[in-house]
């Protein structure tokens, strides 16, 4: 049997198949290895995986994950799957691999992230040739939920909130001042708590400043990660697909900033889960 994972900062999609095309599907908390140690991804696993899976029955591991491009932090999750799954061929990648791999298969194209985190790369098909400089939340991460909340927060501590929407989002969270700051410097997983307004935004998209800051976003992610490959000889032929919850929740308004660069996106996806599932039953 196979398990197959695609993490990003937030989630974690699973897939368990057999070899008649059988799926059973979980989903778990994120495991970036920037955030979390083997220990913790082993004891994540034994309270929310193995009481639903034979570990003896696995026999292939496929984790894609987000913050996995480097080996000394892919050998933090294979460390963790190794103590649970202890005679599994686990093989780990990066999550921008396995989005290209979902979304484009055997053919190539620019594949791209927008979720907690964004990202992209250029696939031709077969392996990533080049990836564009992922600098995580701090001082990247443009489209994302994450580089989303950090502007919109710093507007609200700030006070520059058009009235009615700063009203509307006390309203709902309720929010201090020291609440905030504490999320972001002082408790785990500063990137997920700024990743976690996008609903709010999706219910005021009509509202001018919130349909700017994510149209905006949109525009610094163009610009920095797929004008990126613009170098390339056949970038205009290329296909430009995306995965990840905000670039499916805010599909039409990134058709319009696409066609702005003159991209026409090809496809998108929330998750790249079950179209990993597809590429390793082929493969």
């Amino acid at each position: 049997m196979k398990l197959i994972a695609d993490s990003g900062a937030t989630k974690s999609d699973w897939i368990l198949a057999d070899n008649t095309g059988e799926r059973m599907s979980f989903q778990l908390p994120g495991m970036s290895p920037f955030y979390v140690n083997s220990r913790q991804i082993a004891e994540m696993l034994k309270n929310d995986l193995i009481p639903f899976v034979e570990t003896k029955k696995i026999r292939k591991i496929f984790f894609y994950g987000t913050g996995c491009s480097s080996f000394d932090k892919s050998i933090i999750i294979e460390d963790g799957l190794s103590g649970i799954f202890g005679k599994a061929e686990i093989k780990v990648d990066s999550d921008i691999l396995g989005a290209a791999r979902a979304l484009f298969g055997d053919k190539p194209g620019i594949a791209c992230i927008l979720g907690t985190g964004s990202n992209s790369c250029y696939y031709d098909g077969d392996k990533i040739v080049e990836n564009a400089p992922s600098l995580g939340y701090f001082f990247g991460d443009e489209g994302s939920g994450a580089y989303m909340g950090r502007q919109f927060l710093k507007d609200y501590l700030l006070g520059n909130l058009p009235g009615e929407l700063n009203n509307a989002f006390k309203k709902e969270y309720n929010y201090t001042r020291d609440n905030i700051l504490d999320a972001v410097y002082n408790m785990p997983f500063p990137n997920r708590f700024l990743a976690s307004f996008c609903d709010f935004y999706a219910d005021n998209l009509s509202n001018r400043y919130i349909f700017e800051l994510v149209g905006n976003s949109f525009r610094e992610f163009f610009f920095n990660y797929v004008e990126y490959f613009k170098d390339y000889e056949n970038y205009k032929q290329l296909p430009v697909s995306f995965a990840g919850s905000v670039a499916f929740f805010f599909e039409p308004l990134l058709r319009q900033i696409g066609n702005e660069f003159e991209v026409k996106i090809e496809k998108v996806m929330r998750s790249p889960i079950n179209g990993l599932a597809q590429f390793h039953k082929k493969h």
